[in-house]
């Protein structure tokens, strides 16, 4: 059974929530978001809180509540507070560039690689070689930031590439004769 599923969520004050048969609706003063239950995860919302419980009591229908527990929970944080990934990338002449909703970067190939930003994410160049993505919704967030780092995955031996911005890279000792 799940332990996840059975905490309550605190409602905070500046947060609407709104469950019409399985969709709940979440506004805040950063935005709002949709999410689809599942049809063996009971959600109520009483006062302040809301409570998570199963149709069938069962391990598979626990663990589905115990996730929409935590996707929930994700998204009242993200219309309070927001999420945010900083990207540095690491190497000789590598650098990005924000226009619009792209970015463009220059990753030591012959050509510049373009990244179009999906709705509900904002980019911030802080430098050169330092970007920072902002979002409500935290699941967006993590693949935008997945995806920009698949253009150039730092390598072990050198280190280059776009990283993560606590991400430590093990470098790997060179062959020797």
């Amino acid at each position: 059974m799940s332990r996840i599923a059975k905490k309550p969520i605190l409602i905070p004050k500046d947060v609407k929530v709104n469950i019409f048969k399985n969709i709940i609706n979440i506004n805040g003063k950063n935005g709002i978001l949709k999410y689809i239950i599942h049809k063996n995860v009971v959600i109520k919302k009483e006062k302040k809180f809301i409570f998570f419980s199963t149709c069938i009591n069962n391990k598979y229908s626990w663990s589905l509540a115990g996730t929409t527990r935590s996707i929930i929970n994700s998204m009242i944080i993200g219309v309070t507070i927001g999420f945010k990934k900083k990207l540095k990338l690491v190497g000789v002449g590598y650098k990005i560039n924000i226009k619009k909703n792209i970015l463009i970067l220059s990753l030591g190939f012959s050509h510049t690689k373009n990244y179009i930003l999906p709705n509900g994410i904002t980019a911030i160049c802080l430098n050169k070689n330092e970007i920072l993505l902002n979002s409500i919704n935290k699941q967006l967030i993590g693949q935008v930031a997945a995806d920009i780092r698949l253009f150039h995955i730092p390598d072990p031996y050198k280190g280059k590439g776009i990283r993560y911005e606590n991400e430590i890279i093990k470098l790997k000792e060179t062959k020797k004769k």
